[in-house]
């Protein structure tokens, strides 16, 4: 038999075996109804509602449906669960075909694979076909069977507790990542869901909560997840985006003319935004002079009226123009001059959040004291895990983010609250909530030439870690 007989073999058998689920599900009492709730709740967790959403594999459409998108288009290989789905959701487009050979003329913001690939005849093939119906900020989330599970859930298909499924593909976690790669996709964070699949009054909510959170049980779980995006093209932007460069400044009067001397253009210009703190120097005074002496320079001065950086940032993004967002430190302690490779990074589609690492390279004596150094490592290590991405330096003040995910982090703000007056966690937690790709650079971290440092450290360092607890309630332990 031929390779294309096969694969028509292979299709019409799984056609029928989910024709037959399809009819099974109206009447069916099995344990799988939980386990659908909680992958509900998690792609929920992802996807905002009212976006562009394809489900591939969709049944029934309950998945599609649970996200509430704006449009949702649902395929399936089944005439039956087209069907029924399209009767119990007439709001949402479904297409019965082959996902191998189906054509789509649009593309969607996101695209979902749940339960999908372990029954597919060619991931990779499937993977390409997706390329086309993705644009650069399309999130692919997939999720797939862990292989420890296998006899678990053959046992309880024989128990009538599970629906039949056909031979799978049991893929690893490393698999699933090659695939994607192949395919033009690269991963922003896997994780693991589901260690109770049963609805067990408060064991299971510990379990699929907490528990599954941690080592070793996480390698336990049934389902595996990954996020990833298409593989950036360098050239996918035609014109060279503005810039604003949001500067808070408080106490920081020395600093001020070579902030405007050092601070280069960048992309299709560069506007400098001050935003000034309650200083008790002439911080203030000192932009004034400085943009009546350098009219060349596109600046902006604002007076702070509330409290903190977070709010100053806040304030200076409000009122940029560009593109691009940028914030930097008036202290001059991340160099001036490394901005550009920020804009960088983010212009040629490297990462969605540009994070600034000062605990790579060696810094300058004074630039850091122990107690500073050892808070901040320990905070990057709680952050990657809350994050499941790299972050190795929170707290360096030079941060880069598109305009439109910033506005999109403030739209979802209420999520988390005004819960931090640093605004580095908030920008942080908000990328990761939108599922931006963040990606550290590394600088060399120099010592402050003027003034002292604003930072309380043990005040500081006990509401950061507050805020660490508060924020892994909201994007961790779900």
């Amino acid at each position: 038999m031929h390779a294309s007989e096969k694969f028509q073999q292979y299709q019409a058998i799984h056609r029928e075996h989910w024709d037959g689920i399809a009819e099974q599900l109206d009447h069916w009492n099995g344990w799988g109804g939980y386990y659908r709730k909680r992958l509900s709740k998690i792609y929920q967790f992802h996807i905002p509602p009212a976006m562009d959403v394809l489900e591939i594999g969709c049944a029934r459409g309950e998945l599609l449906a649970s996200v509430k998108p704006s449009r949702g288009v649902g395929v399936d290989l089944s005439f039956k669960m087209i069907e029924k789905a399209k009767q119990r959701h007439p709001n949402l487009e479904f297409i019965q075909g082959d996902i191998h050979e189906l054509e789509l003329n649009e593309k969607f913001d996101y695209i979902i694979l749940s339960d999908l690939i372990n029954d597919l005849w060619d991931v990779e093939a499937v993977l390409h076909k997706i390329q086309n119906w993705s644009k650069p900020s399309t999130r692919i989330i997939l999720n797939y069977y862990n292989r420890l599970w296998e006899a678990p859930l053959a046992l309880a298909q024989k128990l009538g507790l599970a629906q039949r499924t056909l031979p799978q593909n049991w893929l690893s976690v490393d698999d699933v990542k090659n695939l994607l790669y192949l395919g033009g996709f690269e991963v922003i964070r896997e994780w693991e869901e589901v260690l109770a699949p049963l609805p067990i009054p408060l064991l299971s909510s510990f379990c699929n909560g907490f528990l599954v959170r941690l080592w070793p049980f996480r390698s336990l779980a049934m389902t595996a997840f990954t996020l990833a995006r298409p593989i950036p093209n360098s050239s996918r932007h035609s014109k060279k985006a503005k810039v604003s460069v949001v500067v808070p400044a408080r106490n920081e009067e020395g600093n001020i003319p070579q902030i405007f001397h050092r601070v280069p253009q960048m992309g299709s210009g560069t506007e400098l935004i001050f935003v000034e703190g309650h200083s008790k120097d002439n911080t203030y005074q000192a932009v004034e002079r400085e943009m009546q002496k350098r009219p060349d320079v596109d600046a902006k001065l604002f007076r702070q009226e509330g409290k903190g950086k977070g709010d100053a940032v806040r304030l200076g993004f409000a009122h940029a123009s560009g593109d691009v967002l940028m914030i930097l430190d008036a202290d001059l302690t991340v160099p001036p001059e490394d901005l550009p490779r920020f804009y960088h990074a983010i212009e040629s589609g490297r990462g969605d959040f540009i994070n600034g690492v000062r605990l790579v390279y060696p810094m300058e004596k004074q630039a850091m004291r122990l107690f500073n150094y050892i808070g901040n490592k320990c905070f990057s290590l709680l952050f990657s895990f809350l994050l499941d991405q790299s972050v190795k330096d929170t707290l360096c003040g030079t941060k880069v983010l598109w305009k439109k995910d910033y506005e999109r982090i403030v739209a979802n703000r209420s999520y988390f609250g005004d819960f931090d007056p640093f605004g580095d966690f908030d920008l942080l937690f908000g990328a990761a909530k939108m599922d931006l790709k963040i990606v550290d650079l590394p600088i060399r971290y120099a010592e402050r030439m003027y003034g002292t440092t604003n930072i309380q450290r043990w005040k500081h360092g006990w509401l950061l870690l507050k805020m660490v607890f508060f924020a892994a309630r909201r994007i961790k332990f779900i």
